[in-house]
C-alpha cells in the first residue's frame, strides 16, 4: 500500500479546516471585518481583472475537465481492479481538502459574515400581513406603471430589446448608481458571463450561479429576457460578497431599480412582485386574489411565458438536484435552504417601511 506523504498531510489538513470553520461560524464580526471587508474585495477584484475580460467561462471549463477526469479515474480504478485503493482514496480526500480550502478562501467565508440587515441598520422585526399587503400593492402599482410606459398598453407583453452582452454592460451602470448611495455595493472590473452549461441549468431549474473558485458570475442564457437584468444583478451581488441568497436578491433588486434603463426597472419590480405576492399567497390567500387580479394583463402574459419556459424543462432529476442544493445552503448557515430566496421580502419591508406606512394611512 503506497500513500504519498503530501496526500496524507492534506487529508489531515481537511480535518483541521472543518474544525476551524466551526469556530469561524460563531464569529461573524471577525469574518465581516477581516475577510468580507478585508481581504475578500482584493481576491474578488483579482479574479475579475484576471478572468473578466475573457468572453467565455473558465470556471465552466474547469467543471468539464473535472467531470472528464473523474470519469477517467473511475474507469482506471475498475480496470486495475481497485489496486492501491486506499492510497487513491487518500488522494481523493487530499484533493477535496484543497478544494475546500480554496472555496472558503476565495468566496465561501462570506456565508458567515454579519447579516446585511444589521450592516444597513435595519431593525430586525417580524412584519405583519398588513405590511405585506401594502408592500405587494406598492410593487404592483409601480410595475403596472412601468409596463404601460414601455408598451403603451396594459395588455401588451414587455419585450426586452437588448442583447445579453448589452445587458451585462448595463448592469454595471446600475451598480455605479447604487454605489453613490451605498458605497459598500461598489462593483469594479469585469461583468457577468453566459454559462456554458445553460441547457443543464434550465433542466435543474437555475437561472445563474457564481463559480467560487474563479469568481465568475454566470447567467443561464436561455432564460426569458425580461428576468435577465435581475438575474445578472443577483449574480454580480454574489461577486461582491453577498453570499446569502435573500441578500443577493435584495442587492440585485437595488442595482436594477437604480439603473436608469426602464427595462432594468421593470425587471426589478417584476422580481419583487413575484416574491411579495408569493409570500402573500402563503400567509393570506384571501388578500392575494384581488392583489394578483390588479396586475396588468401584459404582466400576467409575461409571468405565464416565464412559467411555460420553466415547465418545458421539468424532469425527474430536478427535485433531487434541488434537495442537494438545499442541503448545500443549509450547511452554509442558510437554515431555510432554497426557501432563503423568499426571505428577501423581509429586506423589502424594511427598505420600503416608510412608504408602506404612508400607504396604509392613506
Amino acid at each position: 500500500m503506497k500513500i504519498q506523504k503530501r496526500n496524507l498531510y492534506l487529508s489531515l489538513f481537511l480535518v483541521i479546516q472543518v474544525i476551524l470553520m466551526r469556530w469561524v461560524e460563531s464569529h461573524p464580526q471577525f469574518v465581516e471585518s477581516y475577510y468580507s471587508n478585508g481581504i475578500y474585495p482584493y481576491i474578488s477584484s483579482f479574479f475579475r481583472i484576471l478572468l473578466g475580460w475573457i468572453p467565455f467561462s473558465i470556471g465552466d471549463l474547469l467543471i468539464f475537465f473535472f467531470i472528464a477526469y473523474s470519469l477517467r479515474f473511475i474507469y482506471i480504478l475498475f480496470k486495475t481492479r481497485f489496486k492501491n485503493f486506499v492510497g487513491k482514496l487518500v488522494g481523493i480526500i487530499a484533493f477535496c481538502s484543497v478544494i475546500y480550502f480554496c472555496f472558503y478562501l476565495f468566496w465561501g467565508l462570506n456565508y458567515y459574515r454579519e447579516p446585511l440587515s444589521k450592516n444597513l441598520g435595519y431593525q430586525k422585526s417580524k412584519y405583519s400581513n398588513e405590511e405585506l399587503y401594502q408592500l405587494s400593492t406598492l410593487f404592483i402599482e409601480r410595475l403596472n406603471d412601468i409596463q404601460v410606459q414601455i408598451t403603451g398598453s396594459d395588455s401588451t407583453k414587455v419585450e426586452n430589446p437588448y442583447s445579453q452582452s448589452e445587458m451585462y454592460q448595463m448592469a454595471r451602470q446600475g451598480y455605479d448608481s447604487l454605489a453613490l448611495t451605498y458605497p459598500q455595493f461598489t462593483y469594479k472590473y469585469g461583468t457577468a458571463k453566459n454559462s456554458l452549461m445553460s441547457l443543464v441549468q434550465s433542466y435543474n431549474g437555475t437561472s445563474g450561479y457564481l463559480n467560487p473558485l474563479t469568481g465568475e458570475a454566470h447567467v443561464n442564457k436561455r432564460i426569458p429576457k425580461t428576468s435577465f437584468p435581475t438575474t445578472t444583478c443577483h449574480e454580480m451581488a454574489h461577486q461582491i460578497g453577498l453570499a446569502a441568497e435573500n441578500e443577493a436578491n435584495f442587492v440585485g433588486f437595488l442595482a436594477a431599480v437604480h439603473n436608469k434603463d426602464i427595462y432594468f426597472q421593470y425587471a426589478a419590480y417584476r422580481m419583487a412582485v413575484r416574491y411579495a405576492i408569493f409570500e402573500l399567497y402563503r400567509r393570506d390567500p384571501e388578500r392575494y386574489k384581488p392583489v394578483f387580479s390588479s396586475l396588468n394583463l401584459g404582466i400576467k402574459k409575461d409571468f405565464k411565458h416565464s412559467n411555460e419556459f420553466w415547465n418545458s424543462f421539468e424532469n425527474p432529476l430536478e427535485p433531487l438536484i434541488k434537495k442537494g442544493y438545499n442541503a448545500y445552503l443549509k450547511s452554509n448557515k442558510q437554515a431555510k435552504g432554497v426557501d432563503s430566496y423568499n426571505y428577501v421580502v423581509d429586506l423589502f419591508v424594511q427598505y420600503f417601511k416608510n412608504e408602506i406606512s404612508v400607504k396604509a394611512e392613506s
